[in-house]
């Protein structure tokens, strides 16, 4: 019979090196990526001091930078927004840390929104982090009347941002 009950360690498992992984000193895993977006969040004294909202343009400031990889900090004040654009060979993940974005793509539209400090397990549980892959082509809009930031993590670091047009209907009734 073969059940894991069946499994039996003898001697301490902790003394076998080659089971044992090194921590590495900055992430390589999509997840581990994630973690990072998700770990500076809760860290505002990392990032907090330097938010600066600028009404004529989007502010950004890179924040971290590592093998492979780069952190911006961007600030939104209402009604700026990215233009639809992909990120080239970059996957990237977008974390909402103040506010609300809207992100808009060909198969619709999600509010990311910053999760409260102490707020509800439901406020805690909102959409507030994005992970994306090569060529998604996306929008990010603060349409709502507060400012917002938000952290982006590109993995490879960031070399282009290709825009692109909207589609010909948009703005416009479709009729079929």
């Amino acid at each position: 019979m073969n059940s894991d009950s069946d499994l039996q360690i003898a001697g301490d498992i902790l003394e076998v090196p080659h089971l044992l992984q090194a921590p590495r000193e900055h992430p390589a895993t999509v997840a581990e990526f994630a973690g990072l977006a998700r770990s500076l969040a809760a860290d505002r004294s990392q990032w907090e001091h330097l938010v600066r909202y600028d009404a004529t343009s989007r502010w950004y400031h890179r924040l971290r930078t590592g093998p492979g990889y780069e952190v911006w900090l961007l600030s939104w004040v209402p009604g700026q927004g990215s233009g639809l654009h992909d990120h080239g060979s970059s996957s990237g993940v977008l974390t909402v840390l103040e506010g609300t974005l809207t992100e808009r793509t060909e198969h619709g539209t999600r509010a990311l929104t910053a999760a409260p400090a102490g707020g509800t397990p439901s406020e805690r549980s909102r959409e507030r982090q994005r992970v994306f892959a090569p060529g998604y082509v996306h929008e990010v809009v603060n349409d709502t009347l507060e400012p917002a930031v938000s952290l982006h993590v590109y993995f490879p670091g960031l070399t282009e941002m290709p825009m692109h047009e909207a589609p010909h209907c948009e703005g416009r009734a479709v009729t079929a």
